[in-house]
């Protein structure tokens, strides 16, 4: 029950075990945000103290991404401790290996591919800008949730595909098996976010998919962290789109209330819709073609 023929523990209470302990860490490591979000509203005598606490953090982006941000490195450095004595692997075979051109090419298809859906959404008349394109609205969540999602692209790519996917690897399992068990815890621990949806749930296994896909083209954590990064922080904090139902603070602000949430994604953000599903299988043949040349020379080095 506990362990494969050849007396390894299985795979599936190795990832339990990285679950649990991710949250936990998560967990110690958001204390001090709420902490300090709990001292600011009890000192300011103005404030009306409310159970609703993502208003609270309204007008408090710093304590959020102490809060937040401080979960996310919570849970890198459980990851970093169960590869390292769990799995007993040195931290390069995670999946940072590659090159840097990789990092930077993720970080420029996450935000093209973002770019391209706001400019269609608009062409369609799905959304509504309300502020000039040439008047952004810079403010303090522009550089917090910056940080914020730069974090979160490195933890979920190291628990999700690095961790997930390299201890299935070494129990021998099926690449299909693989893929697909990655995609959709991927996509169980967004089950939670505010205005979850069917479609974003799986629009997220979908992007799982290709988030390995890209890891397995590359043998690098590389690519996929950097269109992570890009593609949340273009939705959330440049186009004003919610991301993965967490609320928006973009320099663009937009509507999407009289457009069609199938395409929109609504509440939820544009995981939730279509023209991302589309997106994302474009990310498929894009980073195939992208990595096409270093395979036909791998092959060649083996002949």
């Amino acid at each position: 029950m506990f362990k494969n023929q050849n007396e390894q523990i299985r795979s599936g209470w190795i990832i339990l075990i990285g679950l649990i302990a991710m949250y936990i860490f998560q967990s110690i490591f958001s204390i001090p945000g709420i902490i300090l979000l709990a001292v600011t509203e009890l000192t300011n005598q103005s404030a009306t103290i409310t159970v609703d606490i993502m208003t609270a953090y309204e007008n408090r982006p710093w304590i959020l991404l102490l809060t937040q941000g401080g979960g996310t490195i919570g849970g890198i450095i459980a990851t970093l401790l169960l590869w390292k004595f769990l799995n007993r692997q040195p931290i390069k075979e995670l999946g940072f290996k590659g090159s840097w051109k990789d990092f930077i090419f993720g970080l420029f298809l996450g935000a093209i591919s973002i770019t391209l859906i706001f400019f269609l959404l608009m062409a369609t008349g799905d959304i509504k800008l309300l502020n000039l394109i040439s008047q952004p609205d810079f403010n303090s969540f522009t550089m917090s949730f910056l940080i914020m999602f730069i974090l979160v692209g490195f933890f979920e790519e190291m628990f999700f595909r690095g961790y997930v996917i390299k201890t299935m690897a070494s129990r021998q399992n099926k690449k299909w098996v693989i893929y697909l068990v990655s995609a959709v815890v991927f996509s169980i621990a967004h089950g939670a976010n505010p205005n979850v949806s069917i479609i974003g749930l799986l629009n997220i296994v979908v992007v799982g998919l290709l988030f390995a896909y890209m890891y397995e083209r590359t043998n690098s954590l590389w690519l996929p962290i950097g269109y992570h990064i890009t593609w949340n922080y273009f939705q959330g904090s440049v186009f004003g789109f919610a991301v993965s139902g967490i609320s928006p603070h973009g320099i663009y602000q937009i509507d999407v209330t009289d457009g069609n949430p199938l395409l929109t994604g609504g509440a939820f953000g544009l995981e939730g819709g279509l023209l991302a599903t589309i997106f994302i299988l474009v990310g498929f043949v894009i980073t195939w073609l992208y990595t096409k040349n270093r395979h036909i020379e791998t092959k060649k080095h083996r002949l």
